[in-house]
């Protein structure tokens, strides 16, 4: 092939979108900054470097990770590949060699003949011809702002602060009950009521509570509208009864009366599966969260698909600017790929980079770019990002929550899990022909 793609960011994303296309015959340029333009978390000049944990999360075909995974593998995966060889010992898990896993990566993409690695700075999106950013959390500032001026910068965040998420079938309905918020609009939110002894209780370990400390990079200030509610917390007795667990407007058809305090849960995808807990940014270790939120009168028995981060995170506004098939609305040659899409962790950003390098061959060849079914993992996540409100847009990783309800409601979660993963697997045998379509042998 003649036209030349640009990947631009070589991190799990991208080097999974730059392998895809290459092996298609198709060239590409990959775009990595370092060495010459250095990050406050990355040490080596090695794609696809893990820059925290070594585990790549379950490798048990029951699990959502390990249903991604498979999916992966169906598609060709090269990181997938690296990592099974260099692993190391991690029980049920995938952890590897964090060294050897990058380096690997790096010289199966170094070696390929269609792939040119170009160690530089990409300032802006180019003009001409099919491109994929993949840059990541740690975007340079000058493509950020390139991102801002073509996207506007209300459709860009710069600071991650997500609160947990739980699945709505989870949840207690003997304690919880629907109304709006704070006596306004319908009646969208579920709302778990607290006593003053519950809520007290509640504060004090919350109060007491291990505070996670991350890198370097996150030693920022917080901004008040996303303050960490165990900060919230610390400041008095009654702060989050007059902030995030304000019982305003709410009472509680089960008493008639009005709780002592209230916590929100506001839908999170249009399946209305996910529940987030509204104002419950946090920094607490997710074992901590775990234990703590689970006081939350109709939490006590919750799945949690999705525990609280707040980290430096560039990332867009997926549902406003992407269609699922990771284009661009506004340009079908642009796709975006990785964390920057929204998407949270090491699997699910690879994932995307290989839907975006496999959509953009098929714009090389002339085809209709696929939109996976959201009965896969993949596409449940791609659907998740593109679909969510965009207005409380917040990053999302591979659980079984996010995915269409059974058509049979089936109590068993071990039971439920597995009928989930036979069912995604017979939606990738309908398309896994067209993964191989266009491979080169040769190589």
């Amino acid at each position: 092939m003649n036209e030349t793609v640009n990947v631009i960011g070589g991190g799990l994303a991208g080097s999974e979108a730059a392998w895809q296309l290459a092996e298609r015959g198709i060239p590409v340029r990959l775009w990595e900054m370092r060495p010459q333009v250095k990050t406050a978390v990355h040490h080596t000049e090695h794609l696809a470097e893990l820059v925290c944990s070594n585990s790549l999360k379950s490798n048990l075909t029951d699990t959502a990770q390990g249903l991604l995974k498979s999916e992966m593998d169906q598609m060709g995966s090269l990181l997938l590949a690296c990592a099974r060889a260099t692993q190391v010992p991690a029980g049920s898990a995938l952890a590897v060699d964090r060294e050897r896993f990058s380096a690997l990566v790096t010289h199966h993409l170094k070696n390929h003949p269609r792939v040119e690695i170009i160690r530089e700075e990409m300032p802006e999106i180019p003009g001409e011809g099919i491109n994929i950013i993949a840059t990541g959390p740690l975007t340079s500032e000058r493509l950020f702002q390139e991102i801002a001026a073509q996207s506007g910068d209300d459709n860009l965040f710069f600071y991650d602060a997500i609160a947990p998420s739980v699945t709505l079938s989870s949840l207690n309905q003997d304690r919880v009950f629907k109304a709006s918020r704070y006596g306004k609009g319908d009646d969208d939110y579920y709302n778990c009521p607290l006593s003053r002894e519950e809520y007290e209780k509640f504060w004090q370990e919350l109060t007491d509570a291990d505070i996670f400390e991350g890198h370097s990079i996150d030693q920022k200030m917080f901004f008040s509208g996303c303050m960490p509610v165990e900060l919230i917390a610390r400041r008095g007795l009654d702060t989050l009864r007059f902030g995030p667990m304000r019982p305003v407007g709410l009472i509680d058809p089960r008493s008639d009366k009005r709780a002592w305090a209230v916590v929100q849960l506001r839908q999170e995808n249009q399946e209305g599966t996910v529940y987030g807990l509204v104002g419950f940014q946090t920094r607490l270790r997710w074992t901590e969260q775990d234990r703590i939120f689970r006081m939350i009168p109709g939490l006590e028995e919750a799945e949690f698909v999705r525990y609280g981060v707040m980290h430096r995170n560039t990332y867009i506004n997926s549902p406003r600017l992407l269609l699922p098939t990771l284009q661009t609305k506004n340009n079908p040659h642009l796709f975006f790929a990785g964390q920057i899409t929204g998407v949270e962790g090491y699997m699910e950003s690879a994932a995307t980079g290989i839907v975006a390098g496999l959509n953009a061959t098929r714009l090389v060849f002339d085809q209709e770019p696929l939109v996976f079914s959201p009965m896969t993992m993949i596409g449940a996540l791609i659907n998740f990002i593109t679909s969510s409100p965009a207005d409380n847009f917040q990053p999302m990783n591979a659980n079984f929550g996010i995915l269409p309800a059974l058509e049979e409601k089936i109590k068993d979660k071990k039971t439920r899990y597995q009928k989930y993963v036979d069912r995604s697997q017979m939606e990738m045998c309908k398309i896994s022909e067209l993964f191989l379509e266009h491979v080169v042998k040769e190589f």
